[in-house]
């Protein structure tokens, strides 16, 4: 219990001490506050950026494998001639996978073009425009909100319907509602059956749904031959199962069939690619690595610079109240009494000087950034403090550690 109070005591000691020195305390504050700003400020924006990115990329799927001529990562040189003349997946080899896959909850086929323009009377507008089965729906989220999605009877029979995002939506009808009447896209005219719920643009772009039409793949074939040349793109999206740990029994699966149905040889190298989600997952990870590390060293430098500064504050305080010290240790005053006093006046300085830095990130965190939303976590705050801490520890030990070591003779005979 005495020690205890002799804790508080240096405790009250130091922030007296702080008190009496404001102009000096404040200006012991500055290196520190800029250095913890620069570095939470950091993390703060790596921290969103990747929680925005993560959420962009959450149409993807983390648990969807995807089949198709281009695989999305390379090492080396890029062999593009090699992938050029590789053939597009096919309706009948998606009818034969989902026929024959087991360990998939689900599997779909897209083809898509983009800048589609979509007509209505004298409104006009462009859209991407996706034929897709009717199992699309299983395999990605489509919230309906007005209407309802095609069915599998007018998939199969290629009926010209379709469903709308709600910009295109917006577009096309102004306030009158969609549902039921027609479009007129290349030509030929479809049914309004559904309309998807707003879903807004993402940090990344557009990910949403809201610029996108579907409509059954047969349909879309209609206007669109799915190959490179008329401006489609086709691909397969396969949904694992949740036993499938790591999706390799259904990315084998794939592999195996869709050799066996392109009659491929076992000499003969894939003439597709099986892409995983973790392929831009591990990308954007290395980015945000080198923007963590980036943080780090800028901010170093100012929490370095801080941190002299506290040194140097340190030991001009020592040196002033040498005396003081000197009556304290003929009073009693232990010698950890007195190292704890300097030690803790170092710690205020370099925590208050942290805090100062967090609150101004906070302040940060309000400014509209466009479609960015910054947020300081609980983890980067208590990041900022413990560094703060350890900064003020390093910067006063040695100090606070000279001052306890004063001869109580000499030290009360220094004016």
């Amino acid at each position: 219990m005495k020690a205890l109070r002799l804790v508080l005591e240096s405790f009250y000691f130091a922030a007296a001490a702080l008190k009496t020195n404001l102009l000096r305390t404040i200006l012991s504050l500055a290196g520190v506050t800029v250095g913890i700003f620069v570095i939470i400020t950091v993390f703060t924006l790596v921290d969103s950026l990747e929680k925005s990115v993560k959420e962009s990329f959450n149409f993807i799927g983390s648990d969807n494998l995807y089949v198709e001529k281009w695989p999305w990562g390379f090492s080396g040189n890029y062999p593009w001639w090699k992938y050029i003349n590789r053939p597009q997946p096919t309706y009948e080899e998606y009818k034969f996978l989902e026929s024959n896959l087991d360990f998939c909850k689900a599997i779909t086929i897209i083809s898509f073009a983009d800048n589609v323009t979509t007509k209505k009377g004298s409104n006009s507008c462009r859209g991407n425009l996706q034929g897709v089965s009717y199992s699309h729906k299983n395999v990605y989220d489509i919230p309906i909100e007005k209407g309802r999605y095609f069915t599998e009877l007018e998939a199969d029979n290629a009926s010209n319907v379709i469903v709308l995002g709600s910009k295109i939506a917006e577009n096309l009808f102004k306030n009158e509602d969609p549902i039921k009447k027609r479009i007129s896209i290349k030509g030929l005219k479809y049914f309004v059956v559904g309309v998807i719920k707003k879903e807004g643009e993402s940090f990344i772009g557009n990910t949403s749904n809201d610029e996108n039409m579907f409509m059954p793949i047969k349909s879309f074939k209609k206007i669109f031959f799915s190959n490179s040349y008329d401006g489609a793109y086709t691909f397969f999206a396969a949904k694992a199962k949740q036993e499938d740990i790591g999706m390799t029994e259904l990315e084998g699966e794939l592999r195996g069939l869709l050799r066996q149905k392109r009659t491929l040889k076992p000499q003969q190298e894939d003439n597709f690619a099986i892409n995983r989600p973790e392929a831009l997952a591990s990308f954007f990870a290395s980015i945000f690595s080198v923007l963590t590390i980036a943080g780090w060293v800028i901010g170093s430098f100012s929490i370095l610079v801080g941190g002299f500064g506290i040194a140097n504050i340190m030991f001009v305080s020592v040196k002033e109240r040498t005396h003081i010290i000197g009556i304290q240790k003929s009073l009693g005053a232990k010698n950890y009494f007195i190292l704890c006093q300097f030690l803790f006046e170092s710690i205020f300085l370099s925590t208050i000087g942290g805090m100062t830095g967090l609150f101004l990130v906070y302040l940060i965190t309000f400014i509209p950034i466009g479609s960015l939303s910054l947020q300081l976590t609980i983890g980067n705050a208590l990041v900022g403090i413990l560094v703060s801490s350890i900064i003020g520890i390093v910067s006063g030990i040695i100090p606070a550690f000279n001052a306890s070591r004063l001869d109580p003779v000499i030290a009360i005979r220094t004016q």
